[in-house]
């Protein structure tokens, strides 16, 4: 659930009139919140904005669940024990949080979300579909949020889902099939979203990406 209080006690000026200095030329900053179902390649695309894209960092957000193969705690994830993560949210130091396929939990501290927009840094986060309605709960209360925020869903359709599951290797029937019932409601939740991208290839995907991030990069240049 959302939690105002760690945004209160870090907003500035900047934060409270919504405006922030623009350091990358005439690219406005902006935070991009990708969302879709396991196996949709929004990790990849996150990535691909951070190497790819000057200015863009990727926020790394924490959870409960155990790192794979070839992840690190602090690049990857905050790989966090259930305690450290209650004793987290119980001092307010999450923007969102959320249980995922309900039995791991992940979030987004909001001094990793504010303090780099405030500076007219480039965001560009991966989160579920439920994190996605806590950000735009924070930010109807939160005019930097607001004004430099955009939703994107990457839908995929069931069957390429499994495919791309079962060739990735990292998960047994039983979680593939969990995890496609939990795609089916997320996909639900697409049009919602101020963007979809429609996904084929990755290089594909990443196009329409680049082509949103300048969509919502001129609309807060003017805004």
């Amino acid at each position: 659930m959302a939690n105002s209080s760690e945004a209160d006690r870090g907003e500035t000026a900047a934060h409270k009139s919504g405006h922030v200095r623009t350091k990358l030329g005439k690219t406005a900053p902006v935070l991009l919140v990708l969302a879709g179902p396991a196996g949709s390649g929004k990790t990849t695309l996150c990535n691909r904005m951070v190497e790819e894209i000057p200015g863009f960092a990727r926020v790394i957000t924490a959870t409960t669940r155990p790192p794979r193969s070839g992840e690190t705690d602090g690049v990857d994830y905050h790989f966090l024990s259930a305690e450290q993560f209650e004793a987290k949210v119980a001092a307010g130091q999450f923007l969102e949080w959320a249980w995922v396929h309900q039995k791991n939990r992940y979030g987004t501290l909001a001094s990793s979300v504010l303090g780099p927009l405030a500076e007219g840094r480039s965001l560009v986060i991966n989160v579920d579909v439920q994190g996605v309605e806590n950000f735009r709960r924070a930010a109807r209360e939160n005019p930097l949020l607001a004004r430099h925020m955009a939703t994107v869903f990457i839908a995929v359709l069931l069957p390429v889902l499994r495919d791309r599951m079962v060739k990735r290797g990292q998960d047994s029937e039983a979680e593939i099939d969990r995890r496609l019932g939990t795609a089916e409601r997320e996909l639900l939740e697409a049009e919602k979203f101020d963007f979809k991208i429609e996904s084929s290839s990755k290089d594909q995907d990443f196009k329409a990406l680049l082509s949103i991030w300048r969509q919502v990069s001129e609309r807060v240049r003017q805004s």
